[in-house]
């Protein structure tokens, strides 16, 4: 198997997790803290939001390298979609297929980003733009409200056992189950 062909498959758990073990000692080693909500709050910092609440009020330049951290995963999603896709049929379970098409989106399995979501017919609609109003604030306030992001309490949070973690990520396993069972077929 050349290197191309190897980046292309889904890497098993023995290579992505030590991966993963890897930059979380390399963040512990060096004091840094992953996340990536985190950001939010730097940006707003720059762009002056100080003035107006002074919770804003700090210094930036101390988290300028996860500004590098979250330009890199654009340019790399970038690259990655770009020209390490493959336009192979997605491996969802058949009930799951079932499920989505129930409710309206009748190229389930067969896209990444189903044309009934994701198009931008749907979302200039009246609708996409309310879901995606209504999901940003909601993201973005809870992640904040949490103090941290899904990314920064399941793998920093739960690594270096922090208990507030933990029930963050039981929060948001709860919250994702509401939304699939609930919510999800309620919107669409």
């Amino acid at each position: 198997m050349n290197m191309i062909d190897f980046i292309l498959q889904p890497w098993p758990w023995y290579v992505s997790g030590p991966a993963i073990a890897f930059v979380m000692l390399l963040l512990f080693y060096f004091g840094k803290t992953f996340g990536v909500s985190s950001n939010l709050e730097t940006l707003c910092t720059i762009g002056g939001a100080g003035r107006f609440n002074s919770y804003f009020n700090s210094d930036w330049k101390s988290n300028a390298w996860n500004l590098t951290f979250i330009a890199g995963t654009i340019i790399g999603g970038f690259i990655s979609y770009q020209w390490l896709s493959t336009n192979e049929v997605i491996a969802l379970n058949t009930q799951t297929v079932q499920d989505l098409s129930d409710i309206g989106i009748q190229n389930a399995g067969q896209t990444y980003l189903p044309k009934e979501i994701f198009s931008i017919n749907s979302i200039l609609s009246f609708k996409g733009i309310l879901i995606l109003l209504l999901g940003g604030f909601l993201v973005g306030f809870g992640a904040r409200y949490a103090g941290g992001c899904t990314s920064g309490h399941a793998i920093v949070g739960l690594s270096n056992l922090e208990k507030p973690s933990l029930i963050a990520v039981i929060g948001f396993f709860i919250g994702g189950l509401i939304m699939t069972w609930v919510l999800i077929p309620l919107i669409f």
